[in-house]
């Protein structure tokens, strides 16, 4: 599986900005697929997930309410709709692929067998 994530940028705190990811190859294996971030000199964190089959999704606290997983099966590609954006929300932002059924939301990025480059949002204050 290949992911191509894209659609970072600068914005101003309140703004909004929409990630894409797209996803080719044996994308009919996809158990879920998640979002994570990485702020300069932090670890790698959990943002949020969509269990493909089901649509549910999962989101860490401090985005609930303000991101939204989307996604577009004609196109294999999913979306993160941000809103109301912080500039502590500023990192790369990543989106991965995990094939195998797992009980609960995957939220670690050791769950995830497949990852994107990784997409740059910064959030001027």
């Amino acid at each position: 599986v290949q992911l191509q994530a894209s659609g970072g940028g600068l914005v101003q705190a309140g703004g909004s900005l929409r990630l894409s990811c797209a996803a080719s190859g044996r994308t009919f294996t996809t158990y879920a697929m998640g979002w994570f971030r990485q702020a300069p000199g932090k670890e790698r964190e959990f943002v949020a997930v969509m269990k493909w089959s089901l649509g549910s999704t999962f989101y860490t606290s401090s985005v609930k309410g303000r991101f939204a997983i989307s996604r577009d099966n004609a196109k294999n590609t999913m979306y993160l709709q941000m809103n109301s954006l912080r500039p502590e929300d500023t990192a790369v932002y990543y989106c991965a692929h995990k094939e195998r059924w797992a009980l609960g939301y995957p939220s670690a990025p050791g769950d995830y067998d497949y990852w994107g480059q990784g997409t740059l949002v910064t959030v001027s204050s």
